[in-house]
């Protein structure tokens, strides 16, 4: 690379935020579905290559790669297409030509024999400037490393370089995307990545420097590629969500959480101040109220004093009147034994300063009986709707969303599927047959959050977590410690996974309505 050439990408990496940085574990599991286009010919029983460019499934028998690639294959039928996949463990492949659009350099070839790609997700949302990675097989490096014909049709990574996006710019043919990712002869076809590992544009031609100028690149962007796949009923995953790094959204996952935990310190220390006011008050009424009570029965019981004096009073009257005063004297003595007996129980039940508290303790209960309470919400059983929250997730391909899910106390999903209880979490590891990627799922009743974790693996890695997995079979709804014993058990699976995951898509649920 040229002075000049080195001195521009140092300015763009000091431009550019640190949020477009590429994250190499998204560049190798998409570097997993791109393929080496070899076009071949035949001597008599020897084959061989006549030349070869790069190529990215779209499909998992689809591959798309650009057409001068595959050009003298479709001018001479004596050559044929052949692909040869990035991971060993899968045999080289014939492949047909389906389409080729010369105007914007772009071919679709459908592999004809039994391998399989992982089809990698294309970018439809408006660019962003950041770091892009190149992916491909690149002859001049080919040639450093001493490769003889042979080692063409063998499986062999492709070369990655980076570099930064400089522009969208139409060629005068078709809409090309302009970057500084090193690619040469070889890699023609292969994808121009963004940093989460999404296709956004198809290598196609670079400048010619002359040794003096700083060198830049061409891919033919997703403006022509998407219309190019529709028209050949190619169903593409398409993500149209900007990328986002795994550091940027554990960064504003913390931030969040702050501002959560600042809130419930301001709530907690605003119910606290409110609970105190609401003591001096119920203790002023109560103090008050007390006094009223207190004050009321003395009185009363003072009366009722004066009440038994003057019966017994009347009492003695009528015992010193003598014979007729009898009936008077034990009418008036059981009026002033009643009052008397009264008035001790007034004054002996009036409320005394133990009472404040009482009563303080009632008030304070019953205003703190709060069905809306901080913590008593949850999302609880039965069916939810959950909604893919986009500030809280890292989409690398194209999630559903919204989801629906039947939920219950125990872990049972959907009246079939257990999940696991473990470390304080619910989750189910899924590891499909079909699917080179592991994904986790996790669910928090109380907060109502639904995330799942998604893990795009090589094939040796999946064929090991295949096997993990079939080292056990999970429990059934209503089997006895069926959450428990099902933690236990995928925990040798995630064992396995890489420390990060490649996607990320938090839902927040809440009771369907």
């Amino acid at each position: 690379m040229t002075r000049l050439s080195c001195l521009l990408a140092a300015l763009f990496a000091l431009v550019l935020p640190p949020a477009a940085q590429a994250d190499p574990a998204d560049i190798d599991a998409a570097a997993r579905g791109v393929v080496r286009v070899v076009i071949m010919g035949t001597d008599g029983q020897e084959v061989f290559p006549v030349s070869h460019g790069t190529g990215f499934a779209v499909a998992p028998r689809r591959i798309v790669t650009n057409a001068h690639v595959v050009r003298e294959a479709l001018q001479d039928d004596t050559l044929r297409i052949g692909i040869v996949p990035s991971e060993g463990g899968e045999a080289a492949d014939y492949a047909r030509a389906v389409a080729v659009s010369p105007a914007n350099d772009l071919a679709l070839v459908e592999i004809t024999g039994t391998l399989r790609l992982p089809p990698l997700t294309i970018a439809a949302g408006p660019m962003r400037d950041g770091q892009v990675s190149a992916v491909g097989y690149p002859m001049n490096v080919d040639r450093a490393q001493g490769l003889d014909m042979g080692d063409i049709f063998r499986s062999q990574p492709p070369v990655k370089s980076r570099g930064f996006l400089s522009g969208q710019r139409p060629s005068r043919l078709f809409d090309t995307i302009l970057h500084t990712a090193p690619i040469a002869r070889g890699n023609s076809g292969g994808p121009l990545l963004d940093g989460c590992g999404r296709v956004i544009g198809v290598n196609s031609f670079g400048t010619d420097s002359g040794g003096s100028d700083g060198e830049f690149y061409f891919a033919v962007s997703t403006r022509e590629l998407l219309p190019f796949l529709r028209a050949n009923d190619v169903d593409a995953r398409v993500a149209d969500l900007p990328c986002r790094s795994l550091e940027e959204l554990d960064a504003a996952e913390r931030a969040r959480l702050e501002r959560q935990q600042a809130q419930a310190r301001r709530e907690m220390a605003a119910r606290a101040q409110e609970a105190r006011e609401r003591r001096e008050r119920a203790e002023d009424e109560a103090r008050e109220s007390v006094r009223t009570d207190r004050e009321n029965a003395m009185a009363l019981a003072f009366v009722l004093a004066l009440v038994a004096a003057g019966g017994l009073a009347l009492a003695w009257q009528a015992r010193q009147a003598g014979e007729g005063g009898e009936r008077r004297m034990m009418i008036a003595g059981t009026v002033a034994l009643v009052a008397a007996i009264a008035a001790l129980a007034l004054w002996l039940t009036r409320p005394g300063l133990d009472e404040v508290e009482r009563r303080v303790a009632a008030a304070m209960g019953e205003a703190e009986a709060d069905p809306e309470a901080p913590g008593a919400g949850g999302t609880g059983e039965g069916l939810l709707t959950c909604t893919l929250d986009l500030a809280r997730s890292r989409v690398v391909g194209a999630p559903d969303r919204e989801l629906e899910f039947a939920w219950r106390e125990d872990g049972c999903v959907n009246g079939r599927t257990q999940y696991g209880f473990a470390g304080g979490e619910w989750s189910r590891v899924f590891v499909p047959n079909e699917e080179q990627a592991v994904s986790v799922n996790r669910f928090d009743p109380a907060s109502g959050t639904f995330r799942t974790d998604r893990y795009l693996l090589g094939r040796a890695e999946m064929a090991a977590a295949r096997a993990a997995r079939g080292e056990y079979s999970p429990p059934a709804c209503d089997a006895a410690g069926a959450a428990a014993r099902l933690g236990d058990l995928q925990s040798g699976v995630v064992a396995l996974l890489p420390q990060a995951p490649n996607e990320r898509l938090v839902y927040s649920c809440k009771a369907a309505e």
